[in-house]
């Protein structure tokens, strides 16, 4: 039973490379039209203006997440 289990173990790991590497590749496509947008189309005021806008309520986030972690 044990050789069973092992055997199924290698089954999934061999399934499971083809979704990650594709996982990987889509990331590096999204990053690379991000760049592309904000470097390349001179979007970079508008993205400049929506960073600095993002950048209040996100370290609130990031506040009550820390008290939170603390409080356990």
């Amino acid at each position: 039973m044990a050789e069973e289990v092992k055997q199924e173990e290698k089954k999934c790991e061999c399934t499971k490379a083809p979704s990650a590497i594709l996982k990987v590749l889509l990331g590096l496509a999204f990053l690379a039209l991000a760049v592309y947008l904000l470097i390349g189309r001179s979007w970079w005021t508008y993205s400049w203006t929506l960073i600095k806008a993002c950048t209040g309520p996100f370290l609130i986030l990031a506040g009550l997440i820390t008290f939170a972690i603390a409080k356990e």
